[in-house]
């Protein structure tokens, strides 16, 4: 009896999302992929990938978007085709209108590989159009020998020139020094007359 009374009540509670929706049809997806992986080739090479579990396609509202609600990996290859850049989030928006802009919200982490820095914050804008990347978030920024801290972040799409627009608590440290040990030296001396 419970069980028959617990379906019941499940059945009762979707058909009343399906119902509701029926009133709203820019709620209702018009395309869904699950597994979803995509590639960018220019002149045969890859220049991108895409990666994800699950998307959404929303298409008769004023404008089109895609939603990646289960996290989505994004790929950037050089020109040579050599791995790059790679973005992780929990989540993702793309807008796929005039705009043409990707949202990614929730643990974004942006590696990249060529240069050995990584930038994790919040929320990640990516113009398409303008090519950067950047953030209003707090963002931080680390390599094997540098760490940067702050609010905002601007870089080209690739995130090989990414710049904290209101840092704070940042250092840095030197890992090899370009002195030989003779300029050190004199540099160290105290000035005498």
């Amino acid at each position: 009896m419970c069980l028959s009374l617990a379906t019941f009540f499940v059945s009762c509670k979707n058909r009343v999302t399906t119902v509701g929706a029926l009133h709203n049809p820019d709620s209702i997806p018009t395309q869904t992929i699950e597994n979803m992986e995509g590639w960018q080739v220019e002149d045969g090479v890859i220049r991108g990938r895409l990666t994800a579990p699950y998307m959404e396609k929303f298409t008769k509202g004023d404008e089109p978007y895609e939603v990646f609600p289960h996290s989505f990996l994004v790929e950037a290859y050089t020109p040579e085709g050599e791995l790059e850049t790679i973005i992780t989030a929990d989540k993702a928006m793309h807008r796929s209108g005039d705009e043409q802009i990707w949202i990614a919200t929730g643990n974004v982490v942006v590696k990249n590989i060529l240069k050995e820095e990584t930038m994790e914050t919040d929320t990640l804008y990516w113009d398409q159009q303008k090519k950067i990347i950047y953030t209003h978030s707090y963002v931080k920024l680390y390599s094997p020998d540098f760490f940067a801290q702050g609010y905002g972040m601007e870089s080209d799409e690739r995130a090989s020139r990414a710049k904290i627009l209101k840092p704070f608590d940042s250092y840095g440290y030197v890992k090899q020094d370009t002195l030989s040990n003779e300029e050190k030296e004199l540099t160290s001396r105290p000035i005498t007359d």
